[in-house]
């Protein structure tokens, strides 16, 4: 992973310098510890300062990047939009707004972190671990907090987490064969469940109450589709690791 453009970390010489003859001191010293101290140029065969501070904050800045913060800040909004959702008995109205708020600002991080992970290749396996979790917690605690308050059915909830817990459960059992890529599909169910539950969590009525429901329900409908279609995928793709493993082996034998 990377840190900042060094277009955006200061202008040229700035940039250059910090890309060039540090960042070389940095790995020098790393080297340095397998074969001997690291020395720098300039100092007649005195170990170069600060090597290690160097090697620690690239370290550091391959992990403390943009996108894993806006993960980190997902997740914690979790407990912050649950206190919201509950507070004042769960049916305020401007709680449930503030608690609106919270929930929307998690979706919006959630197309923003990976947008910039690809991006600017700040991709890294906090990153892989976290924004999942972080997406599936959000998502969740909206759901149950619905189905708890009574305004939204259980089943719903079942149905929707069960696709997103099993559909996570299959990537990781096909992981070996290879990697079920995201769809279209998948995104616009992403999309039409997170403006469904927003819809729920504001305290609607009226036609807009009535539109939440149809706007739920195609967002059950596109859940299974798309999680019917990903166990293909998943079946699919184990057959023909197996299939290319087996030639392979007799391959080797012959």
């Amino acid at each position: 992973m990377t840190g900042v453009p060094a277009s955006a970390a200061g202008g040229s010489s700035g940039a250059h310098g910090a890309r060039g003859p540090a960042a070389d001191g940095a790995r020098s010293e790393v080297s340095g510890s397998a074969s001997g101290p690291a020395t720098a140029p300039e100092s007649g065969g005195k170990p170069a300062r600060g090597g290690k501070i160097a090697a620690a904050a690239v370290n550091q800045a391959s992990v403390w990047n943009v996108a894993n913060l806006l993960t980190m800040l997902r997740l914690l909004l979790v407990p912050g939009f649950v206190a919201l959702m509950l507070a004042g008995g769960g049916y305020d109205p401007a709680w449930r707004s503030l608690a609106w708020a919270a929930f929307a600002v998690a979706m919006i991080t959630d197309l923003f972190d990976g947008h910039l992970a690809r991006t600017y290749n700040l991709v890294t396996d906090f990153g892989k671990i976290a924004d999942p979790i972080a997406d599936k917690a959000i998502m969740g605690a909206a759901l149950i907090c619905l189905s708890g308050l009574g305004d939204l059915p259980w089943w719903v909830t079942g149905v929707i987490l069960g696709r997103e817990l099993g559909i996570t459960l299959l990537r990781f059992l096909v992981i070996r064969y290879g990697v079920i890529p995201a769809s279209r599909g998948g995104k616009l169910k992403t999309l039409t469940q997170g403006v469904a539950v927003g819809m729920y969590v504001l305290a609607l009525t009226g036609w807009l109450a009535t539109l939440r429901f149809w706007v739920m329900a195609a967002a059950v409908v596109l859940t299974v589709v798309t999680g019917l279609d990903y166990v293909r995928q998943a079946i699919v793709l184990r057959r023909r690791g197996i299939a290319e493993r087996a030639a392979a082996l007799e391959e080797k034998e012959a």
